[in-house]
């Protein structure tokens, strides 16, 4: 039996939005191959005393964005997708919120698709779960883990993917792929080499500061996007690294040189790619749906659906623009 850490859950509703009386919800853990122990909120459709004992639910682990925690939007996608009949889990990555791991504020290329493999690990040895009946959806930075997880775990059969990030591509080329030479990669990598030795001389890992407080006056408009979202009422959470010190400087060193979506274009199981028209990060979904059905005998189950003037947040908590019919029926048509 694989040994779970200690963690300390908090009980009472913490969230960024409101509980739903349509679902029933609980705490639970599960580990991935690393001996960490996640933390997950499960939402169980309500009202189904009258299905016969042996119906098993179709199921969706959630996770996402980057930096975020589950109480934030990962939670909402999870608790709606449960009122509308699937049995969902919200979890914290590795490192982050309620989850285990001794570093903390730490991300990885493989540890964190690990981590989505987990989820699914646990939904389908879950009792009340259909395991040939198991899906995804990462949002922003989790949106190019999701892929990721997709190409490499043939249990999953829907992958949803909203205001998809590639991590990797932004931290090898910058934002906009403005950073995307030899030189800047070079001067990256000796930063945080540089950086590496002063966190083993202090004993601790510097932050590199979550998003941006008090927000300039000059401030880019996705700088300003982000700030709308984390650091007010409408999302902050004092888990969220994001909302409060951000990630370590060398949190992300292995994403410049491990790219994530290599084999997109072998994933066989259905792929849905969901973006804000007015994004800025719009470009990442629409490269990747390129290069996810390009050379590839698999495009038939793949698309890109683009919101008309929608930005890169909107698609984190506007439950009026978010296109939950068609994610509801992308994952029924599909599993």
């Amino acid at each position: 039996m694989m040994k779970k850490e200690e963690l300390k859950l908090v009980a009472e509703w913490d969230k960024t939005f409101s509980k739903s009386e349509k679902v029933d919800h609980s705490k639970v853990t599960f580990v991935n191959r690393y001996g960490i122990t996640l933390a997950a909120d499960m939402y169980v459709p309500k009202g189904t005393e009258g299905k016969l004992l042996d119906t098993k639910y179709p199921a969706i682990a959630v996770s996402g964005p980057f930096g975020a925690v589950k109480e934030q939007c990962s939670g909402l996608y999870a608790q709606t997708m449960a009122e509308r009949g699937f049995l969902t889990i919200a979890f914290d990555p590795s490192f982050t919120g309620e989850s285990g791991g001794s570093v903390r504020y730490m991300a990885s290329p493989d540890i964190n698709t690990e981590d989505f493999m987990a989820a699914v690990d646990f939904l389908s040895l879950n009792d009340k779960v259909d395991p040939d009946r198991i899906g995804i959806i990462g949002i922003c930075g989790w949106g190019g883990m999701a892929i990721n997880t997709a190409a490499l775990d043939t249990r999953i059969k829907v992958t949803v993917a909203t205001t998809m990030y590639d991590m990797t591509r932004v931290n090898a080329n910058g934002y906009f792929d403005s950073e995307d030479s030899e030189e800047a990669r070079y001067e990256k990598k000796k930063a945080m080499c540089a950086q590496r030795l002063e966190d083993i001389k202090t004993g601790e890992y510097k932050l590199g500061g979550g998003v941006v407080d008090p927000l300039p006056e000059d401030a880019p408009f996705f700088v300003a996007d982000y700030y709308d979202y984390y650091k007010t009422d409408r999302g902050y959470h004092v888990r969220s690294l994001n909302s409060n010190g951000g990630w370590n400087v060398i949190g992300c060193e292995s994403f410049i040189n491990q790219p994530i979506l290599k084999y997109s274009n072998e994933i066989r199981s259905a792929v849905l790619l969901i973006h804000g028209e007015k994004a800025h990060s719009c470009y990442f979904s629409k490269d990747a749906y390129a290069a996810m059905i390009g050379d590839s005998k698999y495009a038939d189950n793949k698309e890109l659906m683009i919101i008309p003037d929608a930005v890169h947040t909107d698609l984190y908590d506007r439950t009026d623009i978010i296109p939950f019919d068609k994610i509801q029926r992308f994952f029924e048509e599909n599993m």
